[in-house]
């Protein structure tokens, strides 16, 4: 799998990030989630998977990449 920088919103060029894929997905780059009350309330977790936390803001990345190359219309 190869990632494309999509942007993010820190100053130093860190932590949060969005990618898209080769594989037309997309990946979120943030703080690996570990309090186990928040990870109780995920559903279907699989052993295979984590949750990051992320700033709103971040998600303007992904809406304008969605919009761009996936939305019909």
């Amino acid at each position: 799998m190869r990632l494309r920088f999509l942007g993010t919103d820190s100053d130093q060029g860190g932590c949060p990030a969005m990618y898209a894929t080769d594989h037309g997905t997309y990946v979120v780059q943030g703080k690996v989630v570990t309090d186990p009350a928040a990870i109780g309330d995920v559903r279907d977790l699989a052993d295979d998977e984590t949750i990051v936390e992320i700033e709103p803001a971040l998600v303007r990345h992904l809406i304008e990449h969605y919009n761009v190359h996936h939305a019909e219309g």
